[in-house]
């Protein structure tokens, strides 16, 4: 896995994104804490991913993979409580959700293949 900074990720990329259509998602969203908890998790993913990439050792890069990972999974449950009590629709929750299942199986993989390197 050759990559020159952690922005070179796709993983990061789309864990980016995520992040930025969160907070859009949520712009007019009046429930702060549930905004904000939601909008926090959405960052961690990104994040983490940025600093266990910096950390210079694969032993830190997996530890941080693995809290993005967390944050994901957080941030899907905040999703579906979110559309369950009306804040957003179906298809956003979809959507987002098949996004986050999507880069937790990137970071899944991402660990597998950080544990075999020496």
């Amino acid at each position: 896995m050759a990559y020159q900074s952690f922005e070179d990720l796709e993983v990061w990329q789309k864990a980016y994104k995520l992040s930025v259509s969160i907070y859009r998602l949520l712009e007019h969203c009046q429930d702060f804490g549930l905004r904000d908890q939601m909008t926090r998790a959405g960052v961690s993913i990104a994040s983490n991913i940025a600093e266990g990439a910096e950390r210079g050792s694969n032993a830190e890069f997996i530890r941080f993979m693995h809290i993005a990972k967390g944050s994901a999974a957080e941030l899907r449950t905040q999703i579906a409580i979110a559309h369950d009590i009306g804040i957003i629709r179906e298809p956003d929750k979809n959507k987002i959700i098949a996004e986050t299942i999507s880069i937790s199986k990137m970071l899944h993989a991402l660990i597998k293949s950080l544990k075999t390197k020496p």
